[in-house]
């Protein structure tokens, strides 16, 4: 989520140390040249598919799929620039995480804000990393053809429906019809792991992954600043595994880096997803407090969702009220538009950040508020509102880069069932988070089933000693952690 690169930004005058001069190599958003050992960029024009900004440049960059096997084949990474605007003192990489998100399209963007926050001194280079977009090679990565398709297959199952719970997941019926769809599901991910290997991507998605998707910016570094260069690096959301990743593979060629703290990566590296979920939720309860507390205070007249005089336990009381709503009118028909699965994820997107509170609160919350006392009162709307909030009534096919990436990334797959998962679901919903421990789909709790891990994993340790020390922004608490990115030793 690239929104918090202001923050990021605005320390990187300060901090980031010169770089080395930059050049430039050949074809429309051109490729790679190798003489003598060094590879020379030519940027071009952007594919305005992508990129529509004119002022940013774009390149191809060619690198082994398996650094440790040249036999493997290529991979193309499409990356894009936009020029500092003062002197030149280098060039600054960015990643807006995901994992999933295009760099190309965050630096279309966000190029003006990035060059001002640096003080113009730096060059800004985002790429697409493996498994994102419609230019990297591998790219994109898809497991059906439609969204008809995708709906069809998972017909029935809470993959559409999300998992319909209240409160603190107590109630034995909401606990019956989840533990039932084990089985089910099960079946579902082991099929939906075939299909993905059908696909064109299939062949390359033991090719993805954070170790590798460092090894190319590490060599985009080299093309583009010069080999052994220092590389400068802010990286948000997954950026940040990206740079406890690079840090820990490459500190020598650590120059100045920011992340913010909210992975912690050995965990990620040696637990299996679908437990990390739960320390990824661990405060996200305390920002839903927050929200229903600023809602409170702010009155009817700036939060729809409150009445005059009401307390944030008022509020919090009206929310889970219209959540039960949601659950009891789901019970009666399964195919209401609104379902308190949908609910928790619009609830739970709208925490990511303290700017999407209001825009919540008085544009989607009510029109969520609507369609559950149309559903609630049996007289469920169709037409413009039944489509824009059922869940997966949208108009692209859906992506399993993030699942691709993420997967790839996790320890080798342990016999965990769906079963398994299920259960580690209702139990953190009762002792973690009671809001958002059961969203789904979620990419991080369907690794154990996905059928591939990365030809190269990085598993530690992370405690290298630095040629730079490392810049660490993180908040009190976060929707998505309360661990921070590397350990005191790197700061």
């Amino acid at each position: 989520m690239f929104p918090r690169l202001t923050v990021l930004a605005a320390l990187l005058t300060t901090h980031i140390a010169a770089a080395h001069a930059s050049v430039v190599r050949d074809k429309r958003l051109p490729s790679i040249t190798r003489t003598n050992n060094e590879s020379v960029l030519r940027w071009g024009p952007c594919d305005p598919s992508v990129v529509t900004d004119p002022s940013i440049t774009c390149s191809f960059l060619e690198v082994p799929l398996d650094y440790h096997d040249p036999e493997a084949g290529l991979a193309r990474i499409a990356v894009a620039k936009a020029n500092a605007t003062g002197d030149r003192l280098g060039t600054l990489f960015i990643n807006p995480g995901g994992p999933g998100g295009s760099g190309l399209q965050t630096l279309d963007q966000y190029s003006e804000l990035a060059l001002n926050f640096s003080g113009g001194r730096y060059d800004i280079v985002s790429w697409d990393p493996r498994g994102v977009g419609p230019l990297t090679t591998p790219g994109d990565v898809y497991c059906f053809d439609s969204v008809e398709e995708y709906n069809t297959f998972f017909n029935g199952t809470i993959e559409l429906t999300g998992i319909e719970m209240t409160g603190n997941f107590t109630d034995p019926d909401d606990i019956n019809a989840l533990l039932s769809q084990a089985p089910i599901m099960q079946k579902k991910y082991e099929e939906l792991g075939e299909r993905c290997l059908q696909y064109p991507m299939g062949k390359y998605l033991k090719y993805m992954g954070t170790a590798a998707t460092v090894r190319d910016m590490v060599a985009l570094a080299d093309a583009i600043d010069g080999p052994g260069a220092p590389v400068n690096y802010a990286g948000i959301s997954y950026g940040s595994v990206i740079g406890s990743w690079f840090v820990n593979m490459f500190p020598e060629r650590v120059g100045r880096v920011i992340v913010d703290g909210i992975i912690n990566p050995t965990l990620l590296a040696t637990e299996e997803t679908s437990s990390f979920w739960l320390d990824q939720v661990a405060d996200a309860d305390k920002i839903y407090k927050a929200f229903v507390t600023g809602c409170a205070l702010s009155g009817p007249s700036g939060c729809a969702v409150a009445t005059e005089g009401q307390s944030a336990a008022d509020v919090d009381d009206d929310i889970q009220t219209l959540i039960q709503e949601a659950h009891d009118a789901a019970r009666r028909n399964s195919s209401v538009p609104v379902t308190p699965g949908y609910i928790h994820e619009q609830l739970f997107l709208a925490m990511y950040f303290p700017g999407n509170w209001a825009p919540a609160a008085n544009t989607t919350y009510p029109e969520i508020a609507a369609a559950v006392t149309a559903e609630y009162h049996s007289q469920q709307r169709r037409g413009t509102m039944r489509r824009n909030l059922r869940k997966r009534q949208m108009n692209d096919t859906p992506s399993y880069s993030e699942a691709a990436i993420m997967c790839s990334d996790s320890v080798d797959r342990r016999g965990t069932t769906m079963l398994d998962i299920f259960e580690t679901i209702i139990s953190g919903s009762r002792t973690l988070s009671h809001l958002f421990t059961a969203l789904w789909p979620n990419a991080f709790q369907g690794c154990p089933l996905w059928p591939v891990r990365a030809v190269e994993r990085y598993q530690g340790p992370f405690n290298k000693t630095l040629a730079n020390k490392v810049l660490v922004l993180s908040n009190t608490v976060s929707i998505r952690s309360r661990s921070c990115i590397v350990p005191d030793p790197l700061v």
